[in-house]
């Protein structure tokens, strides 16, 4: 991937962070690299490399800089909207695939030899597979050495060194210090077994009160709640269980993740990143959406709306089926049902659910007041404690293929649809993972019996990650078109939507909150 050296060197100058994580700033005099926004003082050109990932830049020799943290920035917004192998590349080692099948398991999910996906990814990205795993690595274990009471050997497994050695050599190597010297400077008395505190950053301007007004119209019991201006959550990962609360704030979003097994880390931050849209450009999505005249006001009014993504894609999917023409109360009522009979058996009783909104329309109620830090909720540090807390993730796939069909309490045909949905995620046929192939995956999902465009595009834009879907039939986005002076006949608006391409995703979402 080439990089204009003029376009690099005038970011560096002016340190814009809008350019955080796009690429990165190695200075030959000193052997560090940075990220664009740097307070220090500006290098000159002679001395100066740009990279476009941090793996390349330690590949080539340079540590990561102490005063900017590089290895913090957002990610780039490239591998959220490129649909190729890069960029699927890109999710899947960010899940951490490389950490628990190796680059054969990654070459595989992609389709490719080990061999040719080397040479793909360092062509684009100047480093292959394995040493961008390695970066990953490193930062995570950063993370676990500076906000843990984890034993440093405990850590180097845990963050996915093969040894104590290696963890030691690679430290030293990224940041130019032993993991025990981190350790030094970590604050003490602040950390609690078996939960990690952190900052995901992010590229401003972000409408936090729209996420969580979107998130929380659609809460489940027992998965996920939004209070005080907090969203909490159960993830399922690789290894276990985890417990999320993420509270937004003016220049990152606060985390605080409660995992059974602290080799989850990196995916947990993945899909925490991927859920609230981290990886976004919202200034150049703004730039491109606010030209359009219908929707300049609405994006001047409210600059940084992100498309509320998913951290698991069967839930996901499930959620857009049984919301199909129903309310949102219909729908959390099947799924609590569904919940239930998975957690509990058939035979309790579906828990008592209500709400007035659409399930899957613009979140009405935009009364969330400003999102804050986190209030310092009390949850549970292990997998059966999260249980206690009330939060876990959403069934396997396997567990609601299972259920009988007193489980479901809906019609014939949406149960056979659920049925077949689950069975072919099972058994892989379907991938619903954020390295999926979009397009392979979409046409999948319109094969199976009961799913149509609609809901494979939705899955696509909230589970597969996919920016530029749009969903011209939707009654919503309609109704929303019609309210800002749009077409608001499916035809008509689809074709005024190839005026917002490659952003269509984000354009939905505002008609959905102008409806």
């Amino acid at each position: 991937m080439e990089l204009d050296f003029e376009h690099c060197y005038r970011a560096v100058d002016s340190r814009d962070p809008r350019f955080d994580g796009c690429f990165y700033t190695a200075v030959r005099t000193t052997g560090i690299y940075c990220r664009p926004s740097c307070p220090a003082v500006t290098p000159k050109r002679a001395n100066v490399t740009f990279y476009v990932s941090a793996a390349a830049a330690q590949r080539g020799g340079f540590r990561a800089c102490r005063r900017c943290r590089p290895d913090a920035a957002p990610g780039s917004p490239e591998w959220d909207t490129r649909a190729d192998t890069v960029g699927r590349a890109m999710r899947l080692i960010g899940d951490g695939v490389v950490d628990r099948e190796g680059v054969p398991g990654l070459a595989a999910r992609l389709g490719y030899t080990e061999r040719h996906l080397g040479r793909i990814l360092t062509a684009e990205l100047g480093a292959g597979p394995l040493a961008l795993a390695r970066a990953q690595r490193a930062q995570t274990a950063r993370i676990l050495v500076e906000t843990t009471e984890l034993g440093l050997s405990e850590i180097a497994f845990a963050a996915g060194f093969g040894s104590v050695r290696q963890f030691n050599d690679t430290m030293l190597e990224v940041y130019a210090r032993s993991p025990s010297q981190m350790r030094e400077k970590r604050p003490t008395g602040q950390s609690e077994a078996g939960v990690v505190n952190l900052r995901l950053a992010y590229r401003p301007p972000l409408h936090a009160s729209s996420l969580l007004g979107f998130f929380a119209a659609r809460t489940l019991p027992g998965v996920d709640a939004v209070a005080n201006g907090t969203y909490r959550r159960g993830l399922n990962l690789p290894h276990g269980t985890a417990d999320v609360a993420l509270s937004p704030g003016d220049r990152w979003i606060h985390a605080t993740l409660r995992l059974s097994d602290v080799r989850d880390l990196a995916p947990a931050v993945a899909r925490c990143r991927r859920l609230f849209d981290l990886d976004s450009d919202p200034v150049a999505v703004d730039a491109l959406l606010g030209a359009d005249p219908a929707l300049t006001t609405a994006v001047e009014a409210e600059p940084g709306v992100r498309v509320p993504r998913a951290v698991d894609g069967f839930e996901m999917a499930i959620r857009a089926i049984v919301g199909q023409q129903v309310s949102v109360a219909g729908a959390r009522t099947t799924l609590g049902r569904i919940l239930t009979a998975a957690a509990n058996g058939p035979n309790t009783p579906a828990p008592d659910q209500s709400d007035t909104e659409h399930l899957i329309g613009p979140p009405l109620d935009t009364s969330i007041g400003p999102p804050g830090t986190a209030p310092g909720v009390t949850l549970a540090t292990t997998a059966a404690a999260t249980a206690g807390s009330g939060l876990a993730g959403f069934p396997s796939a396997e567990v609601v293929a299972a259920l009988p069909d007193s489980a479901f309490g809906m019609p014939a045909a949406r149960r056979a649809t659920i049925r077949a949905l689950a069975e072919a995620v099972a058994d892989g046929r379907i991938d619903l993972d954020p390295g999926a192939d979009r397009a392979e995956t979409v046409a999948r999902l319109i094969e199976l019996p009961g799913v149509g465009p609609w809901t494979a595009g939705y899955v696509a834009m909230r589970a597969i990650g996919d920016p530029d879907t749009f969903l011209a039939t939707d009654l919503a986005a309609r109704r929303g078109a019609e309210a800002l002076g749009l077409p608001s006949t499916a035809k008509a608006l689809a074709i005024h939507a190839e005026h917002w391409r490659p952003w269509r995703s984000y354009a939905l979402i505002r008609l959905w909150r102008a409806a």
